[in-house]
């Protein structure tokens, strides 16, 4: 039994990123529902049941129908209370949504911002009509229409912006301090980044800025709040978890030098060595050594 809900995950995940998007019911997929990859996904979920929904440094108690929004790039997990629970999810990639003029909607969503809400209660009547469209799209991917595609993006659209029109719920427990949260969210995004697992997939997130574009904060406003709570700036986390990260590489793999460099995002070699070298003062041939 365990082998065969293992490979309906595996199947789930791989279609999801070869599609890059995928909706169903919670009750005919609920492995698929836990275990899905938020690090590459968006998440819609239409859900009513009781509920806590943890998201980045907030909790919110969900009872009756909610509309949730999930980024890959803000860490958050859902505790499930109600031994009945149903609904609708929807998972998508940035790249399957953003072929557009309208690239940056994810962006400009409140929905999906750190300090936005991401969260909102549903009335009877709503529910309704998002459950139509969620059965829309589940109908739609089966389809052999050519433009399915396209006809799913305008559903997403289209419950984001009718998500817009509603009121946001306050029911959060937030933190008092605005930098704790800010803070918060980025060293676990930053953690999110890692292991490097191939070479595949080298890491993306390298600058403050790329930190601070992902979070739809202002650089020096991250750089700010980041040095605020921890003492340090936003730059030396990133540093020091890319070192930390290329000595487990260096010790703990047999790829050369040149494939760790590219995987943790530098162009050339001698632009690790020289990065290295000045974060550590040795080089990262001495790590290799010490294993002979």
């Amino acid at each position: 039994m365990k082998n065969d809900v293992e490979r309906s995950i595996s199947e789930f995940n791989n279609e999801l990123k070869l599609k890059g998007f995928n909706a169903f019911q919670l009750e005919d997929d609920s492995h698929a529902t836990r275990f899905y990859s938020r690090k590459d996904f968006y998440k819609i979920c239409l859900t009513t049941g009781k509920s806590i929904i943890h998201y980045a440094d907030r909790s919110f108690k969900a009872e009756g129908t909610v509309l949730f929004f999930g980024n890959p790039h803000i860490p958050y997990s859902w505790e499930t209370i109600s031994t009945t629970y149903v609904g609708y999810t929807c998972l998508f990639s940035e790249e399957f949504l953003n072929v557009s003029e309208r690239a940056d909607i994810l962006q400009q969503s409140p929905f999906f911002k750190i300090g936005g809400t991401p969260i909102l209660t549903i009335n009877e009547e709503q529910r309704v009509f998002l459950n139509t469209i969620f059965q829309k799209m589940i109908k739609e991917q089966k389809s052999g229409y050519a433009f399915k595609d396209d006809l799913v993006r305008n559903y997403i659209n289209l419950i984001m912006h009718e998500a817009m029109k509603l009121q946001p719920s306050e029911n959060f427990d937030q933190h008092k301090n605005a930098a704790n949260r800010i803070t918060a969210v980025f060293l676990e995004l930053l953690e999110r980044q890692f292991p490097i697992e191939s070479l595949d997939k080298p890491l993306v997130l390298k600058t403050a800025q790329n930190y601070a574009q992902n979070l739809a904060l202002h650089v020096n406003y991250l750089n700010r709040m980041v040095k605020e709570v921890t003492g340090k700036p936003t730059t030396a986390h990133i540093a020091e978890r890319i070192i930390s990260e290329a000595k487990a590489l260096l010790q703990h793999t047999d790829w050369n030098i040149a494939d760790i460099a590219y995987a943790l995002g530098f162009e050339y070699p001698s632009y690790f060595n020289n990065y290295f070298k000045r974060m550590t003062g040795t080089n990262p041939s001495s790590l290799r050594i010490l294993e002979v």
